[in-house]
């Protein structure tokens, strides 16, 4: 029990913040493990957070959600071959997990392998309508085609459901800008930096700004 007492209570400080090693969090409830990778992940420290699911892995090695989370955080650091490697798994474990399809669709319209993308977000869609990111991000691919009703038709859907709305009218003004139709891509560049204000300009922010500056001063672009 000692031993075990002294695990628990191995921490190590980082960034100013004493937070507990993965190493340590092996002996937690598996909830409490899930909630210290979501922590990980924001502060940005993608290592601990990959080498806390490989360790909920090796406890769980049938949950699906592991292996998708864990194939997102190999995405987001770089990792692409082990990421669909996961992604692919979590969809063996469970193709009824609509996320890891929506994830792996973004590998394929990353590396412009866009069939692949634009059928992976469609299952998305099929398994969970609900699933604003899938129907942002099938628009995204969409213009990128320079298919822009289809993008604009995904983004309206999106907006029925009232979440993200300010990302929503960011893409949506973006296709209009590209399309040429600046009024229309102006009123939505504005709609988005209202919604994104109210949770504090953020990247996301900063890209529409960016877009109003190229489309207001092209000179500059």
């Amino acid at each position: 029990m000692r031993s075990i007492s002294k695990q628990l209570n191995k921490q190590t400080k980082r960034q100013g913040k004493w937070v507990t090693t993965s190493k340590a969090s092996q002996y937690y409830p598996v909830q409490v493990q899930q909630n210290l990778v979501q922590k990980f992940a924001r502060s940005g420290d993608l290592p601990e957070a990959i080498a806390l699911l490989t360790q909920l892995i090796q406890q769980e090695p049938q949950n699906a959600i592991h292996y998708n989370n864990r194939g997102l955080l190999y995405f987001r650091s770089g990792n692409q071959a082990k990421a669909i490697r996961d992604y692919n798994y979590a969809i063996e474990l469970d193709p009824n997990l609509d996320s890891a399809y929506n994830n792996r669709a973004n590998y394929h319209a990353t590396r412009q392998e866009y069939s692949p993308a634009i059928a992976d977000y469609e299952t998305t869609l099929e398994l969970n309508p609900l699933n604003i990111k899938a129907w942002i991000n099938l628009g995204i691919t969409y213009r990128d085609l320079g298919m822009y009703r289809l993008a604009r038709e995904n983004f309206d859907t999106a907006l029925l459901f009232r979440q993200l709305e300010g990302n929503i009218y960011a893409e949506r003004g973006r296709t209009h800008h590209l399309e040429g139709d600046w009024n229309w891509a102006i009123a939505d560049y504005q709609k988005a930096l209202a919604y994104l204000s109210i949770k504090g300009v953020d990247r996301a922010g900063h890209q529409v700004e960016r877009w109003m500056q190229q489309l207001l001063s092209p000179q500059t672009t």
